[in-house]
């Protein structure tokens, strides 16, 4: 049997982080197993995306580069893979691949572009219209997913809404076999065992007991990625139950005029708080509404939580935890509520989209019950899971292996971190840069930001024309310049510390 490690990385997609987590005198979001993880490895406090949005981050889990670099940078422009990915040195080096739920990182699937065993299919997907998740209802006399539209962001005169049968107090099954993400919250009228993330879990359990089970185990990879907590929120009653949405206080910036913000900040495409494009100000939905929404959302977050929790358990009653790398983090972040009340998300670069939770325990390498600081990137996670496999990638690429820094905290670490975009529904170039306590970005083609996050955790305060904060700009500028260089981002396409104020 190999000394190689186990790999195990599970992945959220679009969970509320950053401004909704332990929130003074508002209920806390429900995470047992998530920290459980942390609690045993190191809970990483300063985790920052590569790109707000699934499919360039995605590539990047895969490959330790940027967007810019990788290429996938918009959703579905399923760019061909040209450089290697973390899965074809795993597979070259002995190890069995096992991959389940979301792909959306490029063209095919982990199943069919890097030959891994699992459950998976092209694009975004929707797990509820597939062959096998028919088969896991059949297996266990479930009825369909079903849920009770409870709010709606969509125009129910939309041909698409009425098409899915969006409208609140209407029975909903998804049926859109390319897509889960109607922008809705819904109580699930069928068993919550018929959520996409049990399914999952279920799935992985399964292999999880065949690979137990083998003679000659080789080292294993297996990845599950979660569909969830992206909208739609759907879930069972119980879980919406764990939260008093009345004890939600209102969300700091949720009334934001952003006045003083680029003009990123107003897209917005939803029904009914947007108009040709714009969010409107003030919100036309109050805060009542609001915070039922968030607590649907955070009772999705608890959903995951267990589904992710069911695995976990698994593997350590079938002895697999040990010499196993556990991974477990989120794509990217959630501007629900935020910046003057948003739901989903678009071209900016707010820390609500850009900051994620991220867990990793390695009982036999790093010590329990570390927190850490240091500031972190989804670039990191590809050559992190190949160091611990003793394995590295042979062309440069943007990320470094976490496992130096969760051996010896004190290690040399970078001191700043760098973020991009190229939009979503808007296309738009946008570079963030954070060092200690601030936060410059650069927007081409609109206004640039500048916050103190110490004492304005929630951007309000735009400092990019302030006087006194003219040299912590240009220091930001440079550190900017500085990742351009060594990232070779070429997408910028002018020096940005010569921008025009």
């Amino acid at each position: 049997m190999s000394n190689k490690p186990n790999i195990i990385f599970l992945l959220n997609d679009h969970q509320a982080y950053y401004g909704h987590e332990e929130r003074e005198n508002c209920p806390a979001i429900q995470r047992p197993n998530f920290h459980k993880l942390a609690k045993s490895g190191v809970d990483f406090t300063q985790a920052y995306t590569a790109c707000p949005l699934c499919g360039p981050t995605r590539r990047t889990f895969l490959t330790g580069l940027y967007p810019h670099n990788h290429l996938e940078l918009l959703n579905e422009v399923n760019h061909p893979y040209d450089t290697a990915t973390y899965l074809d040195k795993l597979k070259e080096s002995g190890y069995d691949c096992y991959y389940y739920g979301k792909w959306h990182a490029g063209p095919g699937t982990a199943l069919t572009e890097f030959n891994c065993e699992g459950y998976s299919m092209p694009g975004y997907g929707n797990p509820y219209t597939t062959p096998e998740y028919k088969k896991y209802l059949k297996e266990f006399n479930l009825p369909p997913f079903e849920v009770s539209i409870v709010h709606s962001f969509l125009d129910p005169s939309w041909p698409k809404a009425m098409q899915l049968g969006i409208k609140e107090g209407a029975s909903h099954r998804p049926s859109d076999p390319t897509l889960l993400s109607e922008h809705a919250t819904g109580i699930m009228t069928s068993p919550k065992e018929t959520h996409e993330a049990f399914f999952l879990a279920h799935l992985a359990c399964t292999k999880l007991v065949d690979i137990s089970n083998q003679a000659n185990r080789k080292p294993f990879h297996l990845r599950v990625d979660f569909w969830g907590p992206h909208q739609p929120y759907y879930v069972p009653q119980e879980y919406r139950d764990r939260y008093d949405a009345e004890q939600i206080l209102e969300y700091p910036n949720f009334n934001d005029n952003l006045n003083n913000k680029p003009e990123i900040y107003k897209y917005d495409i939803n029904y009914p708080i947007s108009e040709k494009g714009k969010i409107k100000y003030p919100n036309p939905l109050p805060w009542s509404f609001w915070r039922e929404v968030l607590a649907f959302h955070y009772a999705h977050i608890s959903l995951i939580d267990d589904a992710g929790g069911i695995i976990l358990n698994k593997l350590q009653e079938l002895g697999l935890d040990k010499n196993t790398i556990i991974i477990w983090t989120t794509d990217h972040g959630d501007a629900v509520a935020s910046h003057g009340g948003h739901f989903d998300k678009d071209c900016y670069l707010s820390q609500e989209m850009i900051r994620v939770p991220l867990a990793i325990s390695y009982p036999e390498e790093i010590p329990p019950n570390q927190k850490n600081s240091s500031l972190v990137n989804s670039i990191d996670i590809a050559p992190t899971i190949l160091d611990a496999a003793g394995l590295s990638f042979e062309t440069p690429i943007d990320g470094r292996s976490l496992i130096p820094l969760m051996k010896n905290p004190d290690s040399t670490w970078r001191q700043d971190v760098m973020i991009e975009t190229h939009g979503h529904v808007h296309l738009h170039l946008g570079r963030t840069v954070i060092k200690d306590n601030y936060k410059y970005t650069y927007n081409e083609r609109f206004m640039d930001e500048l916050y103190d996050l110490a004492n304005d955790p929630y951007e309000l305060n735009n400092l990019i024309e302030a006087e006194a904060y003219r040299e912590i700009l240009e220091e930001m500028k440079e550190i900017l310049e500085k990742w351009r260089e060594q990232t070779n981002d070429s997408m910028t396409k002018r020096m940005i510390r010569k921008k025009t104020r």
